[in-house]
């Protein structure tokens, strides 16, 4: 795989590249240019006169822009070069990409310019699964008046590859070739373009009559991307790296945004390679760690979930009535239903998560016409909880894979295969009620109950919630707790048992409210032991488990996400220090990959590695990772919302090395946190009026 692969990318539509520019076909690399879940270029590779070039640097522009400077021949050429090469690329729905070859000699050169193209048009879940998959239809590539058209069409399943130049170029199948002379201290140019196409069943492109689709031009995304940034607030800090991972977090989101089909509003995607589509889990939850600060994100979020919520029992799909749906999908394997994943439900969080975003985004921003227009989908939501979701009769949310060819084994945020397992190693059998989730429906029963009393005028409803809630983290706090290890189970089998690994699920448990007071301390001294801390943040699984394994995406690596809602259930319970010391860990990482915090990295200790070691299989920018760093300082600064005006702060005594000011700019969500004496925090008064917040 491509160690470090330059992306750029636009909605789901994406180019991942090594840092020449090339896209070469290797095993287990996802390099290639990307939209709709479906691979459309797996080749494209410069080469002048035979030659493969170097990288001399690599400009990143923008998210949607970068330009790489580079070299014919190998490394030992650069004294004596004659020729530099300028790629300049952007995407934006289309492809687009400037070849500038630049004459440094005084004679002119005669120069062949090769560019090989193809596409194999793999979906993007067959080649996450690294399977040889047969393919059942027929793949073409044609040389049409200047153009190279590739295509790939299995019954009604159409997509197709359109390459342009505006050069005149002799192309063939495999590619365009350019014969060139360029003048003394000349350069030479052409721009290419390429189409990915979608075609319908009258032969047309599904997406040629929506506007959200329409191809969109660099000044119109820069100036797309500068009202973004402009609407959220602003954060001056004696720390440029903090001010600078604010920054870039914010541009990350920008650009980890895109439109399904028939909806024109543009939703959080999780993040390249393999997922840049609509996962549920991750847009939940980032749009629940950015709601002070770009709640912008979270209507078109509920709106698309409640649209697409369960309405029958679907086993394939993981579905029943009320669930919220887990993904949505749009390759080849999805539309032959090869895979379920067209519109999937497989995942136990997503319903409850979905009650907790609506309840949080009325407090920060009082949209109470969203609370209203939604009450049908929530209701029926916090009933699935009760009807669908309790698999083993023991009044807790479980989950068990029915679309048992394809679907997911674990249905909850450590959704790999060994993602829950007990301390020994052991796998549990299922049904299996993760913690976590236990958690999460303790906190929609009790958001829910808000919701009826104050706008659904229910009463009734509400005080049912509020008793069911009760009921629920009594028996929770029963039923999980590890009585010899004082602490709570990751999961519970259909018949009771404690699947006992220490986990930092007990840290989301924190942030859902679900733990008892008495408790709450002995959580907190845990989640900083060595075990769970690693001196960066707190580890998926804890050393002394016979699964730990510090590279493993549920046993042992560090997630700033998860960390983001430890520190936040931390801060919640009244351990603010702790809470400091997790967000300051996570931000620290962001200094090592120019201001972005990693997706995920190596639960390696800090004192062993000085930095923080990532994993090529997982994928940057995540947008879980993004909402991560404006969560962690939302909690350095303690920022809740509060009734009826500006919200208040209570930031920590240890937030951050450097004082930080903020002002709002954002119209919708105007505030402007109030420092405590001593802090190391300064605040300056918001001009823009503060919209209605609920109390947290």
């Amino acid at each position: 795989m491509e160690t470090n692969p330059v992306a750029i990318l636009d909605g789901n539509t994406y180019v991942l590249s090594d840092s020449r520019g090339d896209i070469r076909p290797a095993e287990n690399t996802p390099l290639g240019l990307f939209s709709f879940d479906t691979r459309y270029l797996s080749r494209w590779e410069l080469w002048i006169n035979g030659e493969a070039l170097d990288s001399l640097s690599v400009d990143d522009l923008s998210y949607f822009e970068t330009r790489y400077f580079l070299v014919p021949g190998a490394a030992t050429h650069y004294v004596d070069t004659k020729v530099s090469v300028l790629r300049r690329r952007w995407v934006g729905e289309s492809f687009d990409e400037e070849i500038i070859v630049l004459n440094h000699d005084w004679s002119p050169l005669d120069l062949q310019i090769r560019i090989d193209m193809a596409s194999d048009f793999m979906d993007v879940v067959q080649l996450r699964q690294s399977e040889a998959m047969p393919r059942l239809g027929t793949a073409r590539a044609r040389a049409v008046d200047g153009e190279l058209r590739l295509s790939y069409e299995r019954e009604t399943f159409f997509r197709e590859t359109i390459i342009s130049t505006s050069t005149p170029a002799e192309v063939d199948e495999e590619g365009m070739t350019f014969t060139v002379r360029v003048e003394p201290h000349g350069k030479w140019h052409t721009n290419l373009q390429v189409q990915t196409i979608l075609r319908g069943a009258r032969g047309r492109d599904v997406r040629a009559n929506l506007a959200a689709h329409r191809s969109r031009r660099r000044p119109e995304m820069s100036a797309a991307l500068d009202d973004w940034i402009r609407s959220a607030p602003r954060i001056v800090a004696e720390s440029d790296m903090l001010s600078n991972t604010y920054q870039r977090s914010l541009v990350d989101l920008a650009a980890l945004r895109y439109s399904p089909f028939s909806f024109k509003e543009r939703l959080p995607v999780a993040g390249p390679p393999w997922s840049m589509s609509f996962i549920a889990r991750d847009a939940l939850l980032s749009c629940l760690q950015t709601v002070p600060f770009v709640p912008q994100m979270c209507p078109p979020t509920l709106k698309l979930l409640a649209i697409g919520h369960g309405t029958v029992v679907n086993d394939f799909r993981d579905e029943d009535p009320g669930k919220i749906l887990s993904e949505i999908r749009y390759g080849e394997s999805a539309a032959f239903e090869e895979q379920p994943h067209a519109t999937y439900y497989g995942a136990a969080d997503t319903t409850p998560l979905f009650v907790v975003l609506l309840d949080e985004y009325e407090r920060w921003t009082g949209n109470t016409e969203l609370v209203h227009a939604l009450e049908y989908e929530t209701r029926k939501a916090l009933d699935w909880l009760d009807r669908y979701a309790d698999l083993t009769d023991r009044g807790y949310v479980s989950y068990r894979c029915r679309s048992e060819r394809t679907g997911l084994r674990n249905q909850c945020w450590r959704n790999s295969p060994d993602g829950v397992s007990y301390r020994n190693g052991t796998l549990p059998g299922y049904p299996l009620a993760s913690c976590e989730v236990q958690g999460y429906a303790y906190d929609a029963k009790r958001r829910g109950a808000r919701l009826a009393r104050e706008f659904w005028s229910d009463p009734a409803y509400a005080d049912r919630l509020e008793r069911e809630a009760a009921d629920l983290k009594e028996r929770f706090n029963r039923d999980f707790w590890v009585t010899d290890r004082e602490w709570y189970a990751v999961a519970l089998e259909a018949d009771g048992s404690q699947v006992d690994s220490l986990t930092s699920n007990i840290g989301h448990l924190l942030w859902s409210g679900i733990v008892s007071e008495e408790r709450a301390g002995r959580i907190a001294e845990l989640l900083m032991e060595d075990r769970l801390y690693s001196g960066w943040g707190v580890r998926t699984l804890a050393t002394d488990s016979r699964r730990y394994n510090p590279l493993g995406s549920h046993t042992g690596m560090v997630w700033p996400f998860d960390n983001s809602f430890i520190a936040w259930g931390l801060r919640r319970y009244g351990h603010a220090e702790a809470a400091a010391r997790i967000a300051n860990g996570i931000l620290s990482t962001a200094a090592f990959f120019e201001g972005r915090l990693p997706a995920a990295f190596a639960g390696y200790d800090r004192g062993l590695t000085k930095y923080p070691v990532t994993h090529p299989a997982i994928g940057s920018p995540r947008v879980t990772a993004s909402g991560a760093a404006l969560l962690l300082i939302r909690v350095l600064l303690g920022i809740e919302p509060r009734e009826g005006t500006c919200p208040w702060s209570r930031p920590c005594r240890r937030a951050w090395a450097g004082s930080s000011c903020w002002t709002s700019r954002a119209a919708g969500a105007g505030w402007t946190p109030s420092a405590a004496a001593g802090c190391p925090f300064r605040t300056e008064p918001s001009t823009v009026p503060a919209g209605r917040a609920g109390t947290s």
